[in-house]
């Protein structure tokens, strides 16, 4: 089966001060449609910018990334601004909300991005995440967990091909954390998506179908 999403012989460093800190080193990936994947490795070792480098957020240094046949690394800023929010959901460990615009504004800005102009969707996807009560309520007003939530439907609200969340429950307690995980999980068997998730927890990390670890900037399965 052809790779959904293809990592090429991938480098990305970064300079820190007038050191330069190389996380990916010819690094190599792919993930078929449909997959349930799970990406873990010690913090520092390229997890978020692998992320970042699948959603076309960054380049990389050398190598290509490939979303579904299209080279990522050959697009302009608005064409990958467009494969965004059009076919990939992302949510990060913190947030992807607006904090002036409300439960309801941030999933309809999605919306509009990604050429849709569907109130009710928004209101729709935000009670079927159990955020009924929490439609016009600022991120300030909601728990991490609520919080996380309204990030997933705006991840999730254009039907993305392909949904990278990363770190996204790093920072809740047990409970919430095993709630957000099992949307990500329904969102993936009933809407058939292909799912990327970061995460420095071993017990979340094993119910994905396939598992990764980073290390020494290089990507292989476990």
């Amino acid at each position: 089966m052809t790779a959904f999403i293809r990592v090429e012989d991938v480098s990305k460093a970064f300079l820190e001060g007038s050191l330069e800190r190389r996380v990916l080193r010819g690094a190599d990936l792919e993930i078929r449609r449909g997959e349930m994947t799970s990406l873990v490795g010690a913090s520092g070792s390229g997890k978020s910018t692998l992320i970042s480098l699948l959603a076309g957020l960054m380049l990389p240094d050398s190598g290509r990334v490939v979303f579904d046949g299209d080279a990522i690394t050959d697009m302009d800023d608005v064409s990958r601004a467009e494969l965004r929010a059009r076919r990939v959901g992302i949510v990060l460990q913190s947030g992807n909300l607006i904090p002036f615009l409300t439960a309801t504004q941030n999933v309809e800005l999605a919306l509009e991005l990604g050429g849709q102009r569907d109130g009710a969707r928004a209101v729709e996807l935000l009670t079927e995440l159990g955020l009924g009560d929490r439609l016009d309520h600022l991120p300030r007003r909601m728990s991490g967990g609520e919080s996380q939530r309204v990030s997933m439907a705006v991840a999730l609200a254009n039907h993305p091909d392909l949904l990278l969340a990363d770190e996204v429950t790093g920072q809740l307690d047990s409970a919430s954390a095993e709630r957000v995980l099992d949307i990500i999980f329904d969102a993936w068997r009933r809407r058939g998506l292909t799912v990327l998730f970061v995460t420095h927890n071993p017990e979340l990390a094993a119910r994905a179908e396939r598992r990764l670890v980073l290390d020494r900037g290089e990507v292989r399965d476990l």
